[in-house]
C-alpha cells in the first residue's frame, strides 16, 4: 500500500466580538481545546477581556465532528496522523485569520494569543510564528509544543501559563518543565496554579484578566 498526501483547500470559521468604540483596539485571539467549538473559547475570552475595549477573535479548528451522538458540532486541531503537515496548515490558517481581521478593523499594536488544553499548542505556535509583533500569550491546561525552539519562543515576550492542581492530564512535571523552557528562551513568565482540574476556573479567569490588563 502506498500513502500520499495532497494539499486540500478548506474553509475555517472564526467568531468576532468587536469593541464598542472606533479607536484602534488591541487584539485577543483564542484557540479552543479538543472537542470544543469557537463559541466555548469565545466565552473564555470574554471573561478575561474588559468588555468593549478589545477586539476578540475565537478561531475554530477546521477538523469538525459531532460530539458523541448529539448534533453539537465541535472540532479538533489535529491528530497524530500527518501531524507535521497539520501543524503547518493550522499555523498558516490562524495567521491568515489575524491578517483578515487586520484588514477589516484598525488594530492597536497589542496582540495576545490564548489557548486552553489542545489549543495551548496552537496558540503558542501561532504566537511564535506571527507576522505581527506579539505582546504575550495566556495558556492553560496544555503543553508548550516540543518543536518550538528557544529562538521562536523568545518572540513571545510574556507568557501567563497555568494549570489546575488536580489536572491529571497536564501534570505538575509537564508544567514545571514548560516554565523552565519558556524562561530559558528569555520569556517573562507568570506561572499560575489554582485549586481545580482540567478546566478554565474562576481563579484562573481573574489572574489571566489581570495579566491581560498589564499588556495594554
Amino acid at each position: 500500500m502506498l500513502v500520499r498526501t495532497i494539499s486540500a483547500e478548506v474553509h475555517g470559521r472564526y467568531l468576532i466580538e468587536t469593541p464598542s468604540t472606533d479607536v484602534a483596539a488591541p487584539l485577543l485571539v483564542g484557540c479552543h481545546g479538543y472537542g470544543e467549538s469557537a463559541e466555548a473559547e469565545l466565552e473564555r475570552l470574554r471573561a478575561m477581556a474588559p468588555r468593549g475595549n478589545w477586539l476578540i477573535v475565537s478561531v475554530q479548528a477546521v477538523h469538525r465532528f459531532y460530539r458523541g451522538r448529539s448534533q453539537d458540532v465541535v472540532a479538533s486541531w489535529m491528530t497524530r496522523q500527518d501531524r507535521e503537515l497539520a501543524i503547518a496548515d493550522n499555523v498558516r490558517y490562524v495567521s491568515d485569520v489575524v491578517e483578515a481581521v487586520g484588514r477589516e478593523w484598525t488594530l492597536a499594536p497589542t496582540l495576545v494569543f490564548s489557548g486552553f488544553s489542545q489549543g495551548v499548542a496552537m496558540a503558542l505556535r501561532a504566537a511564535a510564528s506571527s507576522r505581527r509583533a506579539v505582546s504575550g500569550a495566556i495558556v492553560s491546561g496544555g503543553d508548550v509544543p516540543p518543536e518550538i525552539d528557544d529562538a521562536a519562543l523568545s518572540r513571545v515576550p510574556r507568557v501567563f501559563i497555568s494549570r489546575g492542581l488536580h489536572d491529571t492530564w497536564y501534570t505538575d512535571e509537564k508544567f514545571r518543565n514548560d516554565v523552565v523552557r519558556l524562561r530559558r528562551a528569555g520569556t517573562a513568565v507568570i506561572a499560575h496554579e489554582f485549586d481545580g482540574g482540567h478546566e478554565w476556573a474562576p481563579p484562573l479567569v481573574k489572574a489571566a484578566a489581570d495579566f491581560l490588563g498589564s499588556l495594554t
